[in-house]
């Protein structure tokens, strides 16, 4: 198989990654090409035999694997949280710094601009008392100091949007805790919040590999840092808020992650009462009538995680949204039964206009939970991440 049949999944997010880090160079880095490409596109499987591929568990070490995996296709670092002032006034976050290799090899050129790793940052504030979805982007490369990721001690950046550990990890009490510090603003918002691990690291799949379809090497590495507690500011406009609550850690690092016959993904995280903490992803079959692959972990208070499949959740969409700004139809309620643990979830949006609408085009946002579990009512929060829908 030639090369360039070998690469195809990996140029359409690598050449536009590669013109906006370009373009980044001589101007503005948060430019944003007119038409959004599907996030769900970007990370579909390819064949490409000089990335690493997740084929089997292997062990991850902590502050190491906190860190870049360069040898894979795509990375990122997701921080997403559920916060609420002293007056009650709530507010959702997202701040994720997304790794992308435009080729397997990093360059031999002697430039100080030479790279092979693109780097895109994301945030999002969702100001649910005002209805209001803030978002931005921006893009640069992996040189120069403008983006990057070091483990020890853990500091992800693109330029001054950062999350930086704030204490030595290695002296946390649990293993792969960190406490963070998230700093990132614009023109109209800002964050600057503290998030300190009350959790170990949770490892989702077998020990940490993720799989995404039945076929070996379709798969990540992935695992969480489920419940940070929450404290800081959020700044909207000349209105800053003193807020606390409770923040989701994601990292994952593959090459091939969809199928050709999946559409994309709806991902949930959720926090309960008692410190449960749940986990759990439908990849969507393209056909109407074929199979979704589904998995999921249930991380119980002490850390401990449940692996779930398709045969521990079941999955019901009650309601939709459709986008004034790109007409898509997304899935706008959901119930959610866990089989084994006698629960059942009822999943809102606290707002409905959560799109991610910059350079890769998806739904993430704040929801509201309430339900039963063992006949007891509950209530929780969590974010719901909605991709490949057109």
């Amino acid at each position: 198989m030639s090369n360039a049949r070998r690469s195809a999944g990996v140029l359409p997010a690598a050449t536009l990654l590669a013109a906006l880090v370009s373009c980044a160079e001589n101007g503005p880095s948060a430019a944003t090409p007119s038409a959004p490409a599907s996030v769900a596109d970007a990370l579909q499987a390819t064949d490409d035999e000089e990335f690493r591929k997740a084929l089997a568990p292997v062990p991850l070490r902590f502050p190491r694997d906190h860190g870049p995996h360069e040898a894979f296709r795509t990375e990122w670092w997701y921080f997403t949280g559920n916060v609420i002032t002293p007056q009650g006034r709530r507010f959702g976050y997202q701040f994720t710094l997304f790794r992308i290799a435009l080729s397997p090899r990093r360059s031999d050129s002697a430039s100080a601009w030479a790279t092979n790793q693109a780097y895109m940052a994301h945030l999002a504030v969702t100001d649910i008392d005002a209805d209001a979805f803030h978002h931005d982007e921006r893009v640069a490369r992996g040189a120069l100091g403008l983006a990057g990721v070091s483990a020890s001690p853990f500091r992800a950046w693109l330029e001054d949007w950062s999350v930086v550990s704030v204490a030595e990890i290695a002296q946390t009490p649990c293993n792969g805790c960190m406490d963070l510090r998230i700093a990132a603003s614009n023109d109209s918002v800002a964050l600057a919040l503290t998030l300190v691990g009350t959790k170990p690291a949770a490892l989702h799949g077998r020990r940490g590999l993720s799989q995404k379809s039945d076929r070996p090497g379709n798969a990540s590495y992935y695992y969480s840092l489920p419940r940070l507690e929450t404290r800081g500011t959020i700044t909207i406009g000349e209105q800053l808020f003193p807020v606390e609550g409770a923040s989701w850690f994601d990292h994952e690092w593959s090459t091939s992650y969809l199928e050709r016959d999946q559409a994309g993904w709806d991902w949930f995280s959720v926090h309960l009462p008692g410190a449960t903490d749940i986990m759990f992803f439908r990849l969507r079959a393209r056909d109407p009538g074929g199979r979704d692959f589904v998995s999921g972990s249930y991380i119980e208070a002490d850390g401990t995680v449940v692996p779930l499949t398709e045969s521990d959740v079941r999955l019901e969409v009650l309601g939709s949204w459709t986008s004034p700004h790109t007409g898509i139809v997304y899935p706008g309620r959901w119930r959610v039964e866990l089989l084994t643990r006698d629960t059942v979830l009822h999943i809102t949006p606290w707002v409905a206009d959560q799109e991610m609408n910059r350079t890769f085009r998806y739904w993430e946002g704040a929801v509201r939970v309430d339900g039963r579990m063992n006949d007891l009512p509950l209530t929780g929060h969590g974010y719901v991440e909605l991709t490949g829908y057109r």
